[in-house]
């Protein structure tokens, strides 16, 4: 009976010693002092594989935003490319995973040029455009992805998608079929869209 009791609480200390050991990981200061207790070279090794993590994971972080924050695409109408950078919105993320597209342009109103991409664009987490000439946007009541080329300012609905960085000029005379694609004219692509996986 002696033996049980000891063996019950042997058990209990045990696990509530691991517990506290688990719990306490996160601030470090507990991890170490229960580890070094049951095997110092683990903790080294421990520590070694946390600095490593830690380490790579700073490198691996701007890495990833500079990939998305390059991202840009290229419309081809007329022989004129325009080529515009795009933010790092879902709305941006889901028009560049549609690429690339074959599709016609429309006039609207006499600042800008749309066009209606197949699917729609998530809008979450999405700023709203405050547009002006070269801003490309999305316009959620209607669907359609928005070019423009004079100023316009904010509408409800009106999301930004990023600005073009060349052939801005070009937009207003875009006319017909365009001709929509990941990266640049020039070669450099960006990491290409679902539409090409």
């Amino acid at each position: 009976m002696k033996k049980a009791i000891v063996m019950i609480l042997s058990a209990s200390l045990i696990f509530s010693l691991a517990g506290c050991s688990q719990s306490d990981s996160s601030s470090g200061s507990g991890r170490n002092s229960s580890q070094n207790s049951q095997d110092p070279n683990s903790q080294n090794q421990n520590d070694q594989d946390s600095d490593a993590a830690s380490e790579s994971e700073p490198e691996e972080t701007p890495a990833a935003s500079e990939e998305e924050s390059s991202s840009q695409i290229t419309v081809v109408s007329n022989g004129g490319s325009t080529v515009f950078e795009l933010n790092e919105s879902p709305a941006a993320e889901a028009l560049y995973n549609q690429l690339p597209l074959t599709i016609e342009v429309e006039d609207y109103s006499t600042n800008e040029k749309i066009f209606y991409p197949p699917e729609d664009l998530d809008t979450s987490d999405t700023p709203l455009a405050d547009a002006g000439a070269g801003t490309l946007a999305y316009y959620e009541p209607w669907g359609d992805v928005v070019m423009f080329y004079d100023d316009f300012g904010a509408a409800g609905g009106l999301y930004e998608l990023g600005q073009a960085v060349s052939g801005e000029e070009l937009i207003e005379s875009m006319s017909g079929t365009l001709e929509i694609t990941a990266g640049t004219q020039d070669g450099q692509e960006a990491e290409s869209g679902s539409g090409t996986e």
